[in-house]
């Protein structure tokens, strides 16, 4: 079968201090199927190339914002790459098509817990519930929009807990990569990482 591309859309404006981020991009699989694209490094004064950023789109089967977790949503030089680079009669509208039928979802990082996110929870939402505006321009641009992978906790973790979810993460992108994936199934359930750990052998 062929294999599916995967464009890693990586946002993270102090990626040097983030232990867990490193150890996640660290184990991205060294494949001509995946491209990792960091917006920072690319466009430090957030003068974002459009057509280019169009052209990677198109070029690509499935879509990951990787980012952290920034005031419940993603860094704000994300926010403008989504803001720029779909473009009406584009990505949506009448004529709109481009992304149809793409797969994207997001790769997150949380410096709480996972029980932080729940109604009796600090953080009062579940991390679902913060994300439906990623979900809600995803489904206007016509994409098939997955459960987030979320790694939670990440201020408390040791250095193996890091290299343990970076190798994870490895694996995933690998499966990503040589596998058909049934979205169906998928969105059974929350997080990417709960499904992927009923798969992995």
């Amino acid at each position: 079968m062929p294999k599916n591309k995967i464009l890693i859309l990586f946002s993270h404006p102090l990626f040097e201090k983030s232990h867990a981020n490193k150890a996640l991009v660290e184990n991205i699989p060294d494949s001509e199927n995946i491209t990792f694209h960091d917006l920072y490094e690319e466009y430090p004064d957030f003068d974002i190339d459009v057509k280019h950023e169009q052209v990677l789109l198109s070029q690509h089967d499935i879509i990951i914002w990787h980012h952290p977790m920034y005031w419940y949503s993603c860094p704000p030089l994300m926010k403008q790459w989504i803001d720029m680079v779909l473009e009406h009669n584009w990505a949506y509208g009448k004529k709109g098509k481009a992304l149809q039928d793409k797969i994207i979802f997001q790769v997150i990082t949380t410096g709480g817990n996972k029980e932080n996110y729940c109604e009796t929870g600090s953080d009062r939402y579940s991390i679902l519930e913060l994300l439906e505006p990623f979900n809600q321009t995803a489904k206007v641009c016509n994409m098939t929009y997955l459960p987030p992978f979320v790694i939670h906790g990440t201020h408390n973790m040791t250095k193996e807990d890091y290299e343990k979810n970076g190798l994870i993460y490895g694996y995933f992108l690998d499966y990503l990569e040589n596998n058909d994936l049934d979205t169906d199934e998928i969105l059974q359930y929350h997080y990417l990482n709960e499904w992927f750990a009923t798969i992995k052998t």
